[in-house]
């Protein structure tokens, strides 16, 4: 089993920053990919960053040049620092992590609200 637990949502005005932090604690061993997906409300969840255990990055183009992922393998601690947060930002985040054995684990996921 893997556990994820995301912190560091809140509420921010436009133009504002937020760091998203997800601690990941079990069967660590073995992640292959890591990410952060979004859902708004009434609408599907989608992708917003992933990071592959080789160091490739791929974002959504609604973010790109806003945020960044990136993680600290010491602290088993994945971050998303975003950037010049938009409205449409708005959205609960989902740390996401891919196992190759275990399969596919989600945290319970953060608020993120940004103000007009």
């Amino acid at each position: 089993q893997v556990l994820l637990v995301e912190s560091g949502g809140g509420l921010v005005q436009a133009g504002g920053s937020l760091r998203l932090s997800c601690v990941a604690s079990g069967n660590i061993f073995g992640i292959k990919r890591s990410g952060w997906y979004r859902q708004a409300l009434g609408k599907e969840r989608e992708l917003v960053a992933t990071i592959e255990s080789d160091g490739s990055i791929e974002y959504a183009d609604s973010v790109k040049g806003r945020f960044t992922i990136s993680n600290d393998s010491a602290k088993n601690t994945l971050y998303l620092q975003m950037s010049s947060l938009k409205p449409e930002d708005t959205a609960v985040y989902y740390c996401h992590a891919r196992h190759t054995i275990l399969g596919v684990y989600w945290g319970r996921g953060t608020q993120v609200t940004v103000s007009s």
